[in-house]
């Protein structure tokens, strides 16, 4: 009787680990509708634009004879922000590809899951080679870049990503449903040309082949090497009358709040001092 009554010990239940905190950035970026609206609505913008483009080019000979590419010149400045003629070369739309067309879900997964973890190198090129596969395409990007190749329009991928893993590059690209990229020709990287991670000697190579009627991309570099300063004076040029005006007609920004140029500043130079405020019972001065 007393064996019936006895209680017999349970194994110990392992802790459930917490699931990590989400950075906000990558809520919106990856996870959030409004996001998705905005790449949408990016790439309706810039196929629309470039759709109106040609039929001006082919309605008015002088429109054809005039037309100049959306690379700014050597020798530019954003103050005076000459483009390049265009001739008779054929048409292109450079993009950026990491967080323009592809986004990395597989790598910010795992960034998510490290918080506070610096930014290494080795483990993006880690990534390059080993993440084909995980990666997806940003919203409004494969019937964008089919749509521009259906008007006859070559589509020209320029990333940072390294030229050492260029195979791995392309086979991403494919796998994302983006359509062919062949490195030396339609793909472009960091490292070929002896560019660094500035874009501009690339986007001059590409320039000289093609008639560039539109750049895409996530980052003011990925338009012009020229974008430097603090955030403020980075700010102030994007909005200059020499600049604003480029952008939604030759220049198409999407969305990135996980990482990149835009995510500097200290609180002084975010909130211009002449617009703080603060609750008059917050004991604050």
């Amino acid at each position: 009787m007393l064996s019936a009554c006895t209680t017999v010990p349970q194994a110990p239940v392992a802790p459930v680990s917490a699931a990590p905190t989400i950075p906000p950035g990558m809520q919106f970026l990856y996870g959030s509708g409004e996001a998705a609206a905005l790449d949408h609505q990016a790439y309706n913008v810039l196929v629309d634009a470039v759709r109106r483009r040609i039929a001006s080019e082919k309605a008015d000979f002088k429109a054809m004879s005039d037309r100049t590419s959306a690379v700014l010149q050597p020798g530019a400045t954003l103050d005076q922000p000459a483009t390049i003629p265009c001739g008779d070369r054929p048409r292109a739309v450079v993009f950026d590809v990491d967080e323009t067309l592809l986004l990395n879900l597989g790598f910010e997964y795992d960034d998510a899951r490290h918080p506070g973890r610096p930014y290494d190198a080795a483990l993006w090129q880690q990534w390059e080679q080993a993440g084909v596969d995980r990666v997806e395409a940003v919203p409004g990007a494969i019937a964008a870049v089919n749509e521009l190749r259906a008007m006859g329009v070559t589509v020209v991928f320029n990333t940072n990503r390294s030229a050492a893993t260029a195979s791995f590059t392309e086979q991403a690209i494919g796998h994302a449903g983006l359509g062919t990229a062949k490195h030396g020709d339609t793909l472009w990287l960091k490292g070929d040309l002896g560019s660094g991670s500035g874009k501009d000697t690339r986007r001059q190579a590409i320039a000289a082949r093609y008639c560039v009627v539109a750049m895409g991309g996530d980052q003011l570099g990925d338009f012009s090497d020229l974008f430097a300063g603090t955030p403020q004076q980075r700010r102030a040029v994007a909005s200059s009358p020499p600049i604003h005006g480029m952008w939604g007609r030759f220049w198409f920004v999407l969305p990135n709040p996980v990482y990149g140029t835009a995510l500097k500043g200290g609180i002084d130079q975010v909130f211009p001092a002449d617009k703080r405020w603060t609750p008059t019972n917050s004991g604050e001065k």
